[in-house]
């Protein structure tokens, strides 16, 4: 096994050159066992394997830069680059995470998990190495779908200008998470049919020279071609074509399924655990597939992650024009939603948290200024959410709260998130954002609206009422503050809960009750506690007669912690806040 004696790419190097396919067919049996234990990207990776042995052959990394975008195509980097034994040990496999983290090696230049950075950085990597008159090359490898993101033309449209030595690497494997979407991906196929002699050639009407190679899985003919391009004195584009999910026939026959699986059994690419009840997603795919019959004004928007919302390739096509895949795309998705609200659509964007931060400019000048009436589906946005440091979705209550004009609800339970989904596609005073709920889907009639609820105005939903303490807990948390609240009254707390609904704005009125029938008020959080809703209710009782505590998560960039590690280093569990509250009551 050539793999496991591979330390760093001087090993790569050393190595015979017929033996190079052998090696790559070992990174790719890693790839797909080590998902299939814990889950990861498959598709992405699989496609590169090739590519990758092919640049650690013919660069010097950490010498010469490479900066993979998105970095969900760097296992095998990291493999070649001292990390192979994650991917080989299932002991081991906790040293890694899926995304370039400079802490883990200096192969890593940066954090990077989102994507069309990679330009961008290599811009700024090259124009560092050129003053300081050093001569590093400096690569940029750019795939699934990145190239629909506005930062890569922009990064492009800037390393023309620039015209420093910078190596481009287009993964072209025709796919992004799900299908490609955008006009860049027709002229990219049209380069594909004819092996690059297209007239229509963006890159070089970018004014970027321009090269192509039809096979990204011949590894001679890679190692070939870069070695040409090395030490190149200007700025060149290499469109190489490559397979998502290549090797794996499970993961090639269907690339959209296979670009994050979970763990499943190698040799049926069958899932390992039955599939549970349907989540939020099929819950959300589902409820506006059925509007959307009876209201043809009705959009759903996917900034590329359509299965988040639920749009399966079935729902799609059943939604035909009133679903749009605008690609990895995120500012242009939330502009794009203004304008069809403003023209009297009705729009409704799902979107991971942690991708809506790239949109924040947007959000405030284009959606929340001319106070569009568009409905943002928010998920992810828990500590229950993906845990590496490039995808916290955490952040988006400070972020979206404090936006004008934007009412942002957070719903505990099924009957909750339909109600108000219902009731911001009638909106009209605005746009609506929803914290869909990340911790499973539960079903409480005891919290469902009253029939026409209008959430335009908050009105706290008291669920249990007392005088000693009163509990607010936000959405997801809700179910947190029931464990507190009956922990509270075992030791003779009376307590009053509390369901705010509303993570932007105060019910004012009850807060002014609380204070004055409560000796303590608790806010709990599933967010970040800086410029979070806790902080918000605190700073308005402030004049008030009532102590108040605010639980939330430290702002920090806490980097795969597990969920209950994370709380618990904040406080948040049932005994330290009970432990609080006794203190703030003595």
């Amino acid at each position: 096994m050539y793999l496991e004696r591979i330390s760093s790419p001087a090993d790569v190097q050393a190595l015979d050159a017929s033996l190079l396919p052998s090696l790559c067919a070992e990174i790719r049996r890693a790839i797909v066992d080590s998902s299939a234990a814990a889950g990861g990207h498959v598709g992405s990776n699989l496609a590169v394997v090739e590519l990758t042995v092919a640049l650690h052959r013919v660069f010097n990394s950490p010498v010469d830069k490479i900066v993979f975008d998105v970095s969900h195509q760097s296992y095998a980097h990291k493999m070649l680059t001292g990390r192979a034994a994650a991917y080989l040990d299932p002991a081991r496999a906790g040293e890694v995470s899926g995304f370039s983290n400079p802490a883990e090696s200096p192969h890593d230049l940066f954090s990077v998990g989102h994507t069309s950075t990679s330009v961008s950085l290599a811009c700024g990597l090259a124009k560092a190495r050129d003053l300081a008159g050093d001569t590093y090359n400096v690569v940029a490898v750019i795939g699934d779908g990145s190239l629909s993101g506005g930062l890569a033309f922009e990064g492009l449209d800037n390393l023309a200008e620039l015209g420093s030595g910078v190596i481009v690497i287009v993964n072209d494997n025709g796919w992004s998470i799900a299908e490609d979407h955008g006009g860049i991906y027709a002229s990219l196929a049209e380069l594909r049919r004819t092996a690059g002699t297209s007239e229509r050639n963006v890159f070089r009407d970018m004014g970027l020279d321009y090269r192509f190679l039809a096979d990204g899985h011949d590894v001679a003919a890679l190692v070939e071609t870069f070695s040409e391009l090395r030490g190149t004195d200007h700025p060149v584009v290499l469109h190489v074509c490559t397979v998502k999910g290549r090797g794996y026939e499970p993961a090639e026959a269907n690339p959209e399924a296979w670009h994050h699986p979970k763990p499943f059994d190698v040799a049926t690419g069958l899932p390992r655990a039955a599939a549970g009840a349907p989540g939020y997603d099929e819950i959300t795919g589902s409820h506006l597939l059925e509007r959307m019959a009876a209201d043809p004004k009705l959009v759903a928007i996917s900034a590329a992650t359509p299965y988040i919302m639920g749009f399966t390739p079935a729902r799609r096509a059943a939604a035909g024009r009133q679903f749009v895949d605008v690609g990895i795309a995120e500012e242009h998705a939330v502009t794009f939603a203004t304008g069809l609200a403003m023209a009297g659509a009705h729009p409704v964007l799902g979107i991971y948290g942690t991708f809506l931060q790239r949109a924040y400019d947007e959000l405030w000048h284009d959606l929340c200024l001319n106070g569009a009436p568009a409905t943002l589906l928010v998920f992810g946005g828990s500590v229950f959410g993906a845990n590496d440091a490039t995808h916290l979705g955490f952040f988006d209550i400070p972020m979206l709260a404090a936006l004008p004009a934007l009412t942002y609800l957070a719903p505990v339970c099924r009957e909750e998130y339909l109600a108000m989904l219902d009731w911001s596609l009638g909106y009209t005073d605005g746009p609506v954002a929803i914290r869909v709920p990340a911790h499973g889907v539960v079903s409480r009639l005891d919290l469902a609206p009253a029939a026409g609820e209008d959430f335009a105005r908050p009105r706290y939903q008291v669920v249990r009422s007392g005088s000693d303490v009163a509990l607010l807990a936000l959405g997801t948390f809700f179910e947190l503050g029931e464990r507190v609240a009956d922990a509270l009254a075992r030791v003779g707390i009376r307590v009053t809960l509390v369901n705010p609904r509303s993570a932007s704005d105060l019910d004012e009125a009850c807060l002014d009750e609380l204070a004055c029938s409560h000796r303590v008020v608790v806010t709990l959080e599933d967010g970040a506690l800086a410029g979070g809703w806790g902080e918000r209710v605190a700073a308005y009782l402030g004049s008030r007669d009532v102590r108040v505590r605010c639980f939330g998560l430290d702002k920090s960039f806490p980097n795969r912690v597990p969920a209950d590690e994370l709380l618990a280093a904040c406080g948040i569990t049932v005994p330290a806040i009970v432990s609080d509250v006794e203190a703030l009551l003595r």
